[in-house]
């Protein structure tokens, strides 16, 4: 079995779902009481949350792969950057490693390839909505992918870092979401991008109006995949 370094923290609420995914994943391939070989190192996230609201991306890049430098050195195999947001610095801690980084938008363009879906929207926070790292690698001549409207994303936002990053799941919250989604749906959307890790802790597919693609569980996935292959 590989060894898989995580870097997470950012929010440590999502990233405890990662812990827990990747272990099942593990267990429930292998059995009895495997678990997975797992590095991993929580950053704190207030001085990162600072460095993107100030646009100090570079210093947040450094940062980010000064601890994938480390993971690798105690001796992961491959990358897992428990976080949509902060891939906007993948570059930078790919250039600084030699170990397979595992993109988000990777894995779930092949899952929204294999699903055979022509125009997805994507939900996440307003970096991820308003900018284009995560859309770059996930669309393409066939695909569409939507947002929505400014209002919204700042409502979608704004539940990410003062209600979910901070471990708060509110019904209200919740049920916005889904309109929001059924809006999407509206306009053509057939399924949808939970594009921040810490969506999947409010909006699950029994309630959803639309498919979903789970980026915390299908990054999750592909991570247990990578440790299990030859």
């Amino acid at each position: 079995m590989k060894t898989l370094g995580l870097i997470g923290g950012m929010s440590w609420e999502s990233t405890q779902s990662y812990y827990a995914l990747i272990n099942q994943g593990v267990r429930a391939s292998l059995g009895g009481l495997h678990s997975a070989e797992i590095i991993l190192h929580s950053v704190d996230f207030a001085p990162i949350e600072t460095m993107q609201a100030n646009g100090e991306w570079k210093r947040a890049g450094a940062r980010l792969a000064g601890i994938g430098r480390r993971l690798e050195m105690a001796g992961a195999d491959a990358l897992v950057l428990c976080t949509n947001t902060m891939h906007k610095v993948a570059g930078p801690i790919e250039q600084a490693t030699s170990v397979p980084f595992l993109h988000i938008s990777d894995v779930t363009r092949q899952a929204i390839k294999s699903a055979g879906y022509r125009q997805v929207a994507l939900l996440g926070t307003r970096y991820a909505m308003e900018e284009s790292f995560l859309t770059d690698r996930l669309a393409d001549d066939t695909l569409q992918v939507d947002v929505p409207e400014s209002a919204d994303r700042e409502l979608i936002d704004r539940v990410i870092f003062d209600e979910l990053c901070q471990g708060v799941v509110n019904a209200e919250s919740r049920r916005r979401f889904e309109a929001i989604i059924e809006g999407l749906v509206n306009q053509g959307a057939e399924a949808v991008i939970l594009g921040c890790t810490e969506i999947g802790l409010l909006v699950d597919a029994g309630t959803s109006p639309a498919p979903l693609l789970d980026t915390t569980r299908l990054h999750a996935e592909a991570a247990v995949a990578f440790a299990l292959g030859d």
